[in-house]
C-alpha cells in the first residue's frame, strides 16, 4: 500500500459528498449554495505543493466548485461528467499520467467506475457499504469535514513530507 501511496502523481476528486458534505443549498433565484472545508483546501494546497497534482471529476456543474478551484488553484476540472470511467481514460490519455500513479477520490456508487480504474481509490466514512468495500483506503471523517484533508495527509505521510511539512510552519 505504501508503495501505491508513494506513486500517486494525481488526486482526483469527485466533489458532493468528498469535498461537500453532500448538502446542495438553492437560494430562491436557483443558485447553488456549497460550503468547502478549510482544512480540505490547506491539503491539497500542501499535496500540490509536494508535486502532487489535483484535478476534480463530478457530475453536477456548479459556480461554486470553479470559484473554489480558481481558490486553489485547481484547472484539471471534468463537470457535468455523466461517465466517470471515460473521464478516467481522457484524463490518462491528457495528462499521460498512468491509471496506475493516479488516485481517485469517490463517496457514492457513480464513483466506482473511476475508482477501479484509480492505482489507489480512496474513500469517506460516510459513503455507502458498497462503494467502501471497494475502496483501498477509507477516511476516518466524512466528506465535506475534512475527509480531504486526511487524504492529503496519508499521502504526504507515506512520501515522508509530513514532518518536513509541519516543520516548516514551526520555523
Amino acid at each position: 500500500m505504501k508503495e501505491k501511496l508513494h506513486n500517486i502523481r494525481l488526486l482526483l476528486l469527485d466533489v458532493d459528498g468528498v469535498l461537500t458534505d453532500g448538502s446542495i443549498t438553492y437560494t430562491d433565484a436557483g443558485e447553488q449554495i456549497k460550503s468547502f472545508n478549510s482544512k480540505d483546501g490547506l491539503g491539497l494546497r500542501l499535496l500540490m505543493d509536494s508535486g502532487v497534482s489535483v484535478g476534480i471529476v463530478t457530475g453536477r456543474t456548479s459556480g461554486a466548485l470553479l470559484h473554489r478551484c480558481k481558490n486553489l488553484g485547481i484547472d484539471l476540472i471534468f463537470d457535468g461528467i455523466k461517465d466517470k470511467a471515460a473521464a478516467f481514460e481522457d484524463i490518462v490519455r491528457k495528462t499521460g499520467i498512468p491509471g496506475s500513479r493516479i488516485g481517485f477520490v469517490g463517496d457514492d456508487l457513480m464513483d466506482l467506475p473511476a475508482m477501479v480504474r484509480a492505482g489507489i481509490s480512496f474513500t469517506v466514512a460516510d459513503a455507502p457499504e458498497e462503494v467502501r468495500e471497494h475502496a483501498d483506503i477509507t477516511t476516518d471523517l466524512p466528506g465535506g469535514h475534512g475527509a480531504v484533508r486526511q487524504v492529503c495527509e496519508i499521502i504526504l505521510k507515506s512520501c515522508g513530507k509530513w514532518d518536513n511539512i509541519v516543520a516548516g510552519f514551526l520555523s
